[in-house]
């Protein structure tokens, strides 16, 4: 009678939470369908290894060994762990249950019971990092459902030794230490309690242990658990192309009411996904500049709210709330949204049901994100970098303000008047399109127009900080002299160069973009010009990654690799010493959007008497001057200047000279060398005025 009713209710629990783990999955399947169809899926090859190398590889993970460590044995313990849950399961049912492995039955145990110690010490250790040491980017809002996974976690592992050892003294056999060393250390320790005591202890954690197993399988993808779930999927489907590509808009689309994301349901379906694999590690925002110099915006939190949101706004749209335990909905409004589903679905059937105003769902932007954070963002993808499972936040960023801008016209008003300057002038101070060219003042022979050229094989594109602003004209006729005196022939656009667009485009004005791209790819095939240089990073992603798609065909060069390229063919020969300290800065388009890390350093290194000092934030993890993103253009109001926090981490190294390769991150980088009174001492120079000065 007991075997039966142990039985029925094992088939009862286990069918019930097979059936919630489901509902739930699936109804998150349903409210990602919400959003709009992402990019067509192509090059399967590159996806398969992408799941290879960051979700089988964990390859993410280990940028924190001391965490990649511990989620790897918790990782693949877990598959390992599973392999012995059924035969866990049939234990219960057939007494003495083995795996018929033959040979390999004692090696299969030492394998499960070394996998469970291995695990229970990572869950242990994964405690002390949050509870103990308290590791800043775990210090979050919502550490009740992190409790729960530990929780979880130890019973479930720890209520395996217990089993096994309680079932040894229960089938009267004595402990084998060599290949069940933890179960055998139970069964030693219990070994005089008899085996009908043996026979209830050992249905007992068995309960416990399956009890646990399927309440966690549950409440695995309503939390931050779901990321197990979804992360596979999430970087299978990721979008292609190179990194930090925005899609662009169709604006020849005469359905088109609006533009950008006003509606969780505006993001494509790709996008969507990316909420639900969020890891909720906190790596994006402990490496986030606004995160970290006192701005609203956390790169983590942003992903969550959206994520709820989108739980909230799904659940009432789709009316799919599941019949569930309050417990499923620990921490959300979904047990009042349930009400509101159920309301809703009454009242399309014909019941007069008014659902209450108290659930009326939030705004977007206003309400879930605010307006302050979706501007604090420097799109530098130091958030994307960190991410385990590939999220890309600025895209959904960018995207908010495409809405803001192009939809609300809405928009700090430094950046409505940096728009108005581009469109009229070409560049974002409004000076006249006639003084582009006045920075070849005195070196015109070596600068030729393009127009006034014959023949040229090198357009170098000089970019508008290049052109007007007075520190990185220096830097433009620095490039322009190593380049002559390397022998490249090239020929400059003069008064016919206007604004790359990348301002325009990450700070959500893709008319404005879409508008310069097609004018500047009919100048570059007015010239024919097959290959570019440029000493600005911004320009050089613009026109390698995102000019192609509105048609441009020509290879594209940032001045350190082609100045590196000549330094290697002997075209250029730093001989002069130089007796610097130098610490270099990545600018975070040429490093985290292009990975360019080697060719600055080697030209620094190329350089006699030049030292490099590295800065304890550098290559992919280096923090961004604060420029990107349009913020060049915007005043800093909240928390600490990210170009003093980034000053501070150069200043550490106590250089005689801070290098950088992008006119934005030399005039911040300049700006905060003035701030901390220190330009008697430490200089801030790019890269081709150092090269210069060891060349001549």
């Amino acid at each position: 009678m007991l075997f039966a009713l142990h039985t029925i209710a094992f088939v009862a629990v286990t069918v019930y939470a097979l059936y919630l783990f489901v509902h739930v999955v699936y109804t998150r399947y349903v409210f990602v369908r919400l959003g709009k169809p992402g990019e067509p899926k192509t090059d399967l090859r590159r996806r398969l290894r992408d799941v290879l190398v960051y979700v089988a590889g964990q390859r993410k993970l280990f940028k924190d060994r001391k965490s990649g460590v511990m989620h790897a044995f918790l990782f693949y313990g877990f598959f390992i762990l599973q392999a012995g849950l059924i035969e866990l399961i049939l234990k219960g049912f057939i007494r003495g249950y083995r795996y018929p492995l033959g040979p390999l039955e004692n090696t299969f145990s030492l394998m499960q019971q070394w996998t469970v110690f291995l695990m229970l010490l990572a869950v242990f250790y994964a405690f002390y990092r949050r509870y103990v040491e308290k590791l800043r980017r775990l210090q979050w809002k919502r550490d009740v459902k992190a409790a729960v996974v530990y929780a979880a976690l130890i019973v479930i592992t720890a209520s395996v030794f217990p089993i096994l050892g309680f079932e040894t003294i229960m089938l009267g056999e004595n402990p084998d230490f060599a290949h069940a060393p933890f179960s055998g250390a139970v069964a030693a320790a219990f070994s005089g309690i008899g085996t009908q005591a043996a026979t209830a202890l050992f249905y007992l954690f068995w309960w416990i242990h399956m009890l646990a197993v399927l309440s966690f399988m549950v409440f695995v993808p309503q939390s931050k658990q779901a990321h197990e779930i979804f992360a596979l999927f999430n970087v299978f489907l990721r979008k292609p192309g190179p990194k930090g590509r925005l899609p662009s808009i169709d604006f020849e689309d005469e359905n088109a009411e609006q533009f950008g994301v006003g509606r969780i349901e505006d993001f494509s379906r790709p996008q969507l996904l990316n909420l639900y694999s969020c890891v909720e590690c906190g790596r994006c925002t402990d490496m986030c500049p606004a995160a970290g110099t006192g701005k609203k915006l956390s790169p983590m939190h942003l992903m969550t709210n959206l994520r709820d949101h989108l739980t909230e706004k799904g659940a009432v749209v789709t009316s799919r709330t599941p019949w569930m335990p309050a417990f499923a909905f620990a921490g959300t409004r979904a047990n009042r949204l349930a009400l509101a589903s159920r309301a809703n679905a009454r009242k399309a059937s014909g019941d007069t049901v008014a659902v209450p105003e108290s659930l009326e769902l939030p705004k977007l932007i206003g309400d879930v994100v605010s307006e302050q954070e979706i501007w604090a963002c420097t799109t530098c993808r130091n958030c994307e970098d960190a991410c385990p499972v590939l999220n890309e936040h600025v895209g959904i960023i960018v995207d908010l303000r495409r809405h803001l801008v192009l939809t609300e016209g809405s928009m700090p008003a430094e950046m409505a008047r940096t728009f108005q300057n581009i469109e009229r002038q070409g560049n974002p101070w409004g000076i006249s399109r006639n003084d582009r060219a006045k920075w070849r003042e005195g070196i015109e022979d070596i600068a030729p127009l393009v127009h006034e050229t014959e023949e040229f094989e090198y357009l170098f594109f000089v970019g508008s900080m290049g052109s007007y602003d007075n520190r990185n004209i220096k830097v433009a006729r620095a490039v322009a002299r190593l380049l002559h005196k390397a022998g490249v022939k090239f020929a400059v656009l003069g008064n016919e160069e206007q604004s790359s667009g990348d301002t325009a485009r990450r700070a959500g004005n893709e008319y404005l973009f879409q508008q310069l791209a097609a004018e500047n790819i009919e100048t570059f095939k007015t010239y024919n010009v097959k290959k570019i240089v440029t000493a600005c990073p911004h320009t050089y992603n613009t026109f390698k990654n995102e000019y192609p798609e509105f048609g441009l065909e020509a290879e594209v060069f940032h001045h350190t690799e082609l100045l590196y390229q000549l330094i290697r063919e002997g075209r250029l020969k730093p001989v002069r010493e130089l007796r610097e300290r130098v610490t270099y800065h990545d600018s975070c388009y040429l490093g985290r959007y292009n990975d360019i890390y080697d060719a600055p350093r080697e030209i620094l290194k190329a350089i006699p008497g030049v030292e490099l000092a590295e800065m304890s934030r550098n290559r992919e993890k280096s923090l961004c001057c604060g420029a990107g993103g349009g913020r060049m253009w915007l005043e800093e109001k909240e928390g600490t200047r990210i170009n003093l926090a980034r000053t501070e981490m150069a200043l550490e190294t106590k250089p005689s000279t801070i290098c950088s390769a992008c006119p934005y991150c030399l005039t911040m980088l300049s700006d905060g060398v003035k701030a901390k009174e220190m330009e008697d001492r430490v200089q801030t120079r790019d890269i081709a005025e150092i090269l210069l000065e060891a060349v001549e």
